[in-house]
């Protein structure tokens, strides 16, 4: 079973939208038990790294995120509250990655939020297999991961170069929604679910 982590802040119905045309069985639950016990979680996110960290600790589910050792999939936010800090507060977020999450600057060549389709770059690992670099996929964020040792897949946004997505051991984060990415999110989501 795959546990969908709903504690406020989720775009849960895309994501779950995801999963239904996957054939999966999943699960949206705010129970520690059920997040535990899931061979696969996710962890979903709209709006600030701030307000989700604020939820995520309002439910106690700070140590059970933490403390999995299951395949753990952040996606947009769900990302970014497992980095280091963020700017959108500011937020101490949870610091599974090493990576802090900044504020896109003024640039007239890139408008904020970064919102669309944009390429991929620098893949790296299970997340990406049989995909080549190049691939588009749908953003929609104002703040970003900068470059880190966890950088596993790249993006440019005007003059500056982002984490796409991270990964920390057992640990795996996109910016870009898979869940809204086409059949290279499908296969991205696909990737996720075999590790």
């Amino acid at each position: 079973m795959i546990a969908i982590i709903d504690y406020g802040c989720g775009n849960l119905r895309s994501v779950e939208n995801a999963l239904d045309r996957l054939g999966c069985e999943y699960r949206l639950t705010a129970d520690p038990a059920e997040i535990i016990a899931a061979k696969k979680v996710i962890l979903p996110g709209v709006g600030s790294a701030a307000a989700a960290m604020d939820k995520l600790r309002e439910s106690g589910l700070i140590p059970v995120v933490k403390g999995l050792r299951r395949p753990v999939l952040g996606i947009c936010v769900g990302m970014q509250v497992l980095c280091r800090d963020s700017e959108e507060g500011p937020a101490e977020c949870m610091g599974v990655f090493d990576a802090h999450v900044r504020r896109f600057p003024e640039d007239p060549q890139a408008k904020v939020p970064h919102m669309g389709w944009n390429q991929l770059g620098n893949l790296d690992g299970k997340l990406f297999k049989g995909m080549e670099g190049g691939a588009y996929v749908y953003f929609v964020h104002s703040y970003y991961a900068g470059l880190c040792n966890d950088t596993v897949a790249t993006c440019r946004h005007g003059n500056t170069l982002f984490s796409a997505a991270l990964r920390y051991e057992n640990f795996y984060g996109t910016q870009f929604h898979p869940e809204k990415s086409g059949d290279v999110g499908e296969q991205i989501l696909k990737n996720f679910l075999a590790l």
